[in-house]
């Protein structure tokens, strides 16, 4: 990569080498250079390098914006940047991007300087920079480079005296180093070397744990570094740990926390004196009572401990044998056993299987009736005597004055009082609650709440009666299903009220419903769940039935319709589909369409007509509107569709039929008016000559009709007429088509073979056009890749906008394709072309291999050679190859050329190709005139006075450079 830079920025000193002696000369000077700076090594960003400045031409002018900068440099670094100074004064400082080092990198950079000014002049110079060398101080290398190193030593004789730890550490100046280390220690030494060693055996328990050792390595000069070492020394397990703790029986009571703390055993280890102790306490034998911690021999309850369950039932004492360890385990342990026993407490309060009883009771039931006995159902499970004897307290609650506990604390409940609902003084009582206490005789006295829930069940003794002994309602025929018209009521003086059933035992159908009348059960509501109709039945005779689950009675329901106008307009068809002619006559009755009408509670005379919807500009109407059964669709006004009045052509009609013509304007308001509907369909048929314009929409076909009929010729009439017109539009477009295809994409032109006219001055001219032509080929193509030819086996550069290649050993132009024959051959039988084009300057057509790139003539099946042959194309189509590194020959960036549109390209090959067709003498002098400057021009858009405006000379970088030369000379 750093190589095809250093060859893009030569290319550019060339090029600008070259703008500058086409600039003619002007004057531009960088002043102090070229020069020597020299710069130490290690130096920050912004130090100052070198200092020099710009001389400006005589002209008024100053230093474009960007400049001076540097182009390259020799080695190719970012170290060096240049700021601006005082006026036309600028200096040379360090970027930082880069650490300067004398002993790892070029000792001297080389670089160039350039500057240009607005009036086009410039100037090339070199700065030549010394790095110099600094002494530097010694490093550390390996892991004391960047971190502190520690060092563990095992005490005792597991680690005798000796080497411990290898210093490594450098000199940049590569000088004689010396170590040293602080404080001076007697039990560690640092040689010349760079060896650290221990000088005796260590004893954690006497000796310090930790040694600090700061190793300093000194150079030549005096420069030195320090780096911290430290040494761990590690202690080892060669003691017997021993118990600390006297005491081997200790008491706890039963249903002692989880948690609660037993014992502390404690141990010491004479390897641990002076540090955290690190021996590891255990209990050898199973147990679930216990556990101790691992760490600080500290024994407590594990879990729930009952004296009164076994096995400490039976067994109330735990031996515990206590195992004592150091950490690591390396067999240094000791054992200890101790007892604890489990002591009883009352600590259970009685026991029932329920707490909660439920008892049910007639009221019809006699005082001294016995209900429960409370003693069966309860016991205490402590295990001493004095902890598992109880007894019953008296009740408490609601009915304790109708029960009683008899005899006293025995937990027999016995009834003493009335039950009976009917009974005022017993407020109709359902449920009585009562609670009573069973409690220990010992201390601490436990107690439990048992609590006896009493329901008194009533009997069923009187009937129900209803409140009238009968019922008459009237409701309108067209009340709505759900519509509640009355209410029955029954009460019954059984208590409590267990609430009562309603029913409907007889009558309430028709032929068309079973049941027409629905009957709330509970509140005894009468609702209609069906149409009554006053011209079917109007009158129901109901039987409902009122009923307390156990007793019924019965009571007579009549239910009288009232007649109202409840019947829409029904008319014969409600859906039509018509058609009519655009130009149809107002006045006209529309295919004879009428409509015609019945209403079952209403007189022909009481219709309305009146269209709701869909009638846009009102052009349809019914006649008679109203006081008749039927009535005619109507054209009321014409359509007009030329103006852009109208232009639906599918009209809906909605139309409504109403039963209120005979009342008046007061009535309608309040009276009950039934509505009949009518959907019309209808269709509006243009004449030939009308043209339409439709608006997409969604159409709901409710009926199909075939309205087409003799008279309407003209549709298969315009139908074979627009076909016609079609296939002529067809036809035209086809022969404009082929008019352009012959006119814009020109055939191969012919090669002109007269022979050149011998004429020395044109054969000049040529010559000079062509080493232009190559030498900015050489200079402008940058070969920014490289790769293998899978045939040869060479490698060859390549162009990656461009497509140009080069072979990488003779920088000759690879030809496309492959040169051996045989391998020519090969190519040609593999090679899939899976595209073809035409050629924009020949006009023959191609084909191509869309992967590979290779390409041949459709016709004669040769290989296409790269680029394009003829000379005038080759110098106006060519595209640059790397536009953003081309020069105009003024010395300005050639952004106008390189951003050269497709357009543009093709209006120039046009050209090109149309001149061809003349003399190809005349058409190669004149594209060769296009790119020889005139004398004194000073930018593309000049021309010389008398002339018409000549486009600006635009070079453009040629693939080929050498089938051009051959084809011109």
């Amino acid at each position: 990569m750093d190589g095809r830079i250093l060859g893009k920025r030569q290319n550019i000193f060339l090029l600008l080498i070259l703008l500058g002696r086409i600039s003619g000369g002007k004057t531009l000077s960088l002043n102090g250079l070229p020069a020597t700076g020299n710069v130490t090594e290690n130096s920050s960003a912004y130090v100052l390098v070198y200092t020099f400045s710009v001389t400006l031409s005589p002209s008024p002018s100053e230093v474009a914006p960007g400049y001076p900068l540097i182009i390259n440099s020799n080695p190719l670094t970012k170290a060096f940047r240049i700021d601006p100074g005082a006026t036309h004064t600028y200096m040379v400082v360090t970027t930082g991007d880069l650490v300067l080092d004398y002993e790892t990198m070029p000792n001297s950079f080389d670089l160039q300087i350039y500057v240009k000014d607005t009036a086009g002049a410039s100037d090339l110079q070199i700065l030549t920079i010394q790095i110099t060398d600094v002494n530097e101080p010694p490093v550390f290398r390996g892991n004391l480079a960047d971190q502190t190193v520690m060092i563990y030593i095992l005490e005792g004789n597991r680690t005798p005296p000796g080497v411990i730890y290898q210093i490594d550490a450098s000199d940049p100046e590569q000088s004689q180093l010396t170590y040293s280390c602080t404080p001076v220690s007697e039990s560690f030494t640092v040689s010349q070397t760079g060896t650290i060693s221990s000088t005796k055996e260590f004893d954690f328990e006497r000796d310090p744990h930790t040694y600090v050792l700061n190793i300093t390595v000194t150079d030549r000069l005096g420069l030195s570094t320090t780096r911290t070492v430290i040494v761990n020394i590690i202690n080892t397990n060669d003691e017997t740990p021993y118990f600390t703790t006297k005491e081997r029986v200790y008491r706890i009571p039963e249903e002692t926390s989880p948690g609660t703390v037993v014992a502390n055993i404690t141990a010491k280890d004479p390897d641990g004196e002076g540090i955290v102790s690190t021996l590891v306490y255990s209990i050898s034998l199973p147990n679930m009572y216990f556990s101790i911690n691992p760490f600080t021999g500290v024994i407590y309850v594990a879990m729930r401990i009952d004296r009164d369950a076994a096995p400490l039932r039976l067994h109330p004492n735990v031996s515990l044998v206590i195992h004592v360890e150091d950490n690591p385990s390396v067999g240094q342990t000791n054992e200890m056993a101790i007892t604890v026993i489990i002591e009883d407490l009352n600590d259970n309060p009685p026991e029932c299987s329920f707490y909660n009883f439920r008892l049910e009771v007639y009221e019809t039931a006699t005082t001294g009736t016995l209900l429960l006995d409370l003693r069966d159902h309860c016991q205490d499970i402590d295990v001493e005597p004095s902890n598992n004897e109880f007894n019953f307290t008296g009740l408490s609650g609601l009915g304790s004055n109708k029960f009683t506990l008899n005899p006293s604390g025995s937990g027999r409940i016995v009834l003493i009082g009335d039950l009976d609902f009917e009974n005022p003084d017993n407020q109709a009582v359902e449920e009585y609650t009562l609670t009573a206490v069973v409690q220990d005789i010992a201390q601490p006295y436990y107690t439990n709440n048992i609590y006896i829930y009493i329901k008194i069940t009533p009997v069923n003794e009187f009937f129900p009666v209803f409140n009238s002994p009968s019922y008459v309602f009237n409701v309108s025929e067209i009340t709505r299903a759900g519509s509640s018209i009355g209410e029955v009521s029954a009460t019954d003086k059984d208590l409590p009220f267990t609430g009562i059933t309603y029913s409907i035992v007889a009558g309430g159908g028709t032929l068309s419903y079973t049941n027409i009348f629905w009957i709330d059960p509970n509140e005894g509501n009468l609702e209609i769940i069906a149409t009554l109709d006053y011209e079917t039945t109007q009158r129901y005779i109901l039987t409902v039935q009122a009923s307390d689950t156990e007793k019924l009675a019965t009571v007579s329901v009549t239910i009288n319709v009232l007649e109202v106008n409840d019947e829409k307009p029904v008319c014969s068809a409600n859906t039509y589909s018509l058609a009519i002619p655009v130009d149809l006559a107002v006045g006209t009755n529309i295919k004879g369409f009428r409509i015609e009408c019945v209403d079952r509670d209403s007189s022909p005379r009481s219709f309305r007509y009146f269209i709701n919807s869909g009638n846009v500009n009102n052009h349809f109407t019914f006649s008679p509107s109203a006081g008749s059964n039927i009535s005619q669709l109507i054209l009321a006004s014409r359509f007009d569709y030329d103006s852009g009045l109208d232009t639906v052509w599918d009209y809906r009609l909605r139309v409504y039929i109403t039963d209120d013509n005979l009342l008046s304007g007061s009535n309608r308001a309040t009276a009950l008016i039934e509505t009949g509907t009518v959907t019309l369909s209808i269709k509006v048929i243009p004449n030939p000559t009308t043209t339409t314009t439709t608006t997409p929409a969604i159409t709901l076909l409710i009926r199909t009709e075939n309205v087409y009929s003799e008279s309407a010729w003209y549709v298969p009439f315009l139908i074979s007429v627009g076909s016609m017109l079609l296939l002529g539009l067809l036809g035209y477009l086809s022969f404009l088509l082929a008019k352009y295809i012959r006119t814009y994409c020109l055939p191969k032109p012919k090669a002109d073979k007269r022979p050149l006219k011998n004429t020395p001055e044109k054969k000049k001219v040529k010559k000079e056009e062509v080493w232009v032509s190559t030498e900015m080929t050489k200079i402008n193509t940058v070969f920014d890749g490289e790769a293998r030819d899978p045939v040869t086996g060479k490698m060859y550069e390549y162009n990656s906008k461009s497509g140009a290649r080069r072979w990488k050993d003779t920088k000759e132009s690879v030809e496309p394709g492959i040169k051996d024959p045989l391998a020519q051959e090969m190519t040609k039988i593999n090679t899939v072309f899976d595209g073809e084009a035409r050629d924009p300057v020949t006009g023959k057509m191609y084909e191509y291999n869309s992967k590979s790139g290779a390409r041949r003539w459709k016709d004669t099946k040769e290989s296409v050679e790269p680029g394009i042959k003829d000379p005038l194309a080759q110098v106006i189509s060519t595209a640059p190859a790397n536009s953003s590194e081309g020069k105009d020959r003024t010395g300005t960036s050639s952004k106008q050329e390189a951003g050269t549109t497709g357009r543009e390209l093709a209006a120039e090959n046009n050209m090109v190709a149309k001149s061809s067709e003349g003399k190809a003498e005349t058409s190669s002098q004149d594209s060769l005139k296009l790119h020889k400057p005139k004398d004194g021009a000073g930018g593309r858009g000049s021309s010389s006075p008398g002339r018409s405006p000549v486009p600006s000379p635009k070079i453009y970088p040629q693939l080929q450079p050498k089938p051009a030369l051959k084809n011109v000379v």
